[in-house]
């Protein structure tokens, strides 16, 4: 504090006679003063807005720790406690159940046909060269992508744009009874890849590229199909 030294000591050799004193009344000593303490060096050691700001922040913070430690049967080793807890909880749960997943749309899905068409051929040949990359959610999505236009290709599902995978497993279920099950599976595991969060595996792909080959082979059962048809049109009816 020199520039506070220089204040006082002026104000002291005045009083000592070393320079003739001046009278000066109450109202401008305050002024004067008011003046020299304006001055930027009586302020350089000051912290800044941001300092002071973070330290009423860990102030607040330290009040409200200990006052929960108070409250909290066992002190702070009993926060401490109930927080790891808490944390311990919220682990399990995000393991168990996975990222937080996105809401399906009303239609249970958005559409699967997202670009141009392309052929059955093409989604796969896509699909395959996302596995040679080890890009498993890309793999997965166009190889449903590849079922679901070679069913179209067979006229076993009417090309219809908007189309879900959900929507696309019900309708191949008709004429193809015995992979009924794996079709709606398939379809589950598209919207939570490509709309869910949730993460595709090798093993997804494996499964699915194989319900696609075995697809590609089987028969149609056109009976069971218009059975199917009969019995929803009358229970329209």
């Amino acid at each position: 504090m020199r520039a506070t030294g220089d204040l006082f000591g002026t104000v002291l050799r005045a009083a000592s006679g070393e320079e003739p004193p001046v009278v000066v009344s109450r109202e401008d000593a305050r002024e004067a003063a008011r003046r020299e303490l304006t001055k930027g060096r009586y302020h350089d050691q000051e912290p800044s807005l941001f300092q002071r700001a973070l330290d009423r922040f860990w102030d607040w913070l330290d009040q409200l720790l200990n006052s929960a430690s108070g409250a909290t049967p066992g002190g702070g080793l009993g926060l401490t406690v109930i927080v790891l807890a808490v944390l311990a909880l919220a682990a399990l749960l995000w393991w168990r159940l996975g990222a937080p997943r996105r809401t399906p749309s009303a239609d249970k899905g958005a559409a699967l046909f997202e670009d141009r068409a392309r052929t059955a051929a093409e989604h796969r040949a896509q699909a395959e060269a996302h596995a040679a990359q080890g890009h498993w959610n890309q793999a997965v999505q166009e190889r449903m992508r590849a079922l679901v236009r070679a069913l179209e290709e067979r006229a076993l599902l009417d090309p219809r744009p908007g189309r879900t995978a959900d929507e696309a497993a019900a309708e191949a279920g008709r004429p193809l009874p015995a992979h009924a099950e794996r079709l709606r599976t398939a379809a589950r595991a598209f919207d939570d890849i490509a709309y869910g969060g949730r993460r595709a595996t090798p093993a997804a792909y494996e499964e699915l590229t194989a319900l696609d080959g075995e697809l590609e082979r089987a028969k149609p059962d056109l009976a069971a199909s218009a059975a199917t048809g009969r019995g929803s049109w009358e229970a329209i009816r």
